[in-house]
């Protein structure tokens, strides 16, 4: 696993009211949540970087308002095996 070093004013822990420990989870929940909602990571990866698992990264997802569930168009026709080559025309 990968350590990332950060540092951070103690004028803002001090205004957030968070101990570096605190500070330190909720900022890999916000760049989880943030990528997730991006598309750049998936539900589980995404809730491996926030420490958590899935039902509990859902559950953060909806506090937050993130959609839970990313649905295009293209990739639900090919899911369902249709064809989204344009308009359709009822013969």
């Amino acid at each position: 696993m990968a350590i990332v070093s950060l540092s951070v004013p103690d004028s803002a822990l001090s205004a957030l009211r968070r101990s570096p420990a605190e500070l330190g989870r909720e900022l890999k929940l916000a760049a989880a949540i943030h990528w997730y909602g991006r598309g750049l990571l998936s539900q589980e990866r995404a809730a491996e970087l926030a420490g958590m698992n899935r039902r509990d990264f859902i559950r953060a997802l909806a506090r937050e308002g993130v959609d839970v569930f990313h649905v295009d168009d293209d990739g639900l026709a090919r899911e369902l095996g249709q064809d989204t080559g344009g308009p359709k025309t009822n013969q």
